[in-house]
């Protein structure tokens, strides 16, 4: 399965990462916007948007760009490693 994180703390990258490989996933973090959201989020399993910590505007083009390729969004407000953990558990779509 794989995942799409956007948002979040910068050095927090390769623990989000971490979290995700021990449920079984592979991810991707976006924390910060660095060109097109369209070319780089690809068709993802689920979208993870860490709403407090995501710009207005990137939040809005990767909705956009998930909700075209039918990918399931999940809105987090903490960006914290347990939350991550358990947004994973609670939706048990890896592992």
């Amino acid at each position: 399965m794989s995942v799409v994180i956007v948002g979040g703390n910068e050095r927090m990258t390769g623990q989000y990462e971490t979290i995700c490989k021990n449920h079984g996933c592979k991810a991707k973090v976006f924390p910060k916007e660095h060109g097109s959201m369209k070319k780089k989020l690809g068709c993802p399993d689920l979208l993870i948007l860490f709403t407090a910590t995501v710009s207005h505007k990137m939040m809005i083009s990767a909705v956009q760009e998930a909700k075209r390729n039918g990918v399931e969004i999940l809105r987090v407000n903490s960006s914290s490693a347990s939350a991550l953990n358990n947004a994973l558990k609670e939706r048990a779509i890896c592992g």
